[in-house]
């Protein structure tokens, strides 16, 4: 893991569609990390986080302010933990 400099903060500044529910995420101290939300989607019983096991639905996700949404919040996730990849 990269140490951050004093008072900064972590955010994301890229992601990726890797195929399956796999997005290739890069944050803004330049590490990338492959995040798989296959599993979190399907143990889910909610079924407004079920809905994006479709992955045509899946697939539109954006990136906004460092933090990365689906369809204005549907699914967001905290940055450490996207981060740690232990969402």
């Amino acid at each position: 893991m990269h140490s951050q400099t004093e008072g900064s903060i972590l955010v994301l500044t890229d992601a990726v569609y890797s195929g399956g529910y796999v997005l290739r995420i890069t944050f803004s101290d330049g590490a990338m990390r492959d995040v798989d939300f296959g599993p979190f989607l399907a143990a889910s019983t909610n079924p407004l986080i079920r809905k994006y096991l479709d992955l045509n639905l899946f697939q539109y996700f954006t990136v906004q302010d460092g933090d990365l949404f689906w369809n204005d919040c549907d699914l967001c996730f905290p940055v450490a933990d996207l981060y740690e990849n232990t969402i």
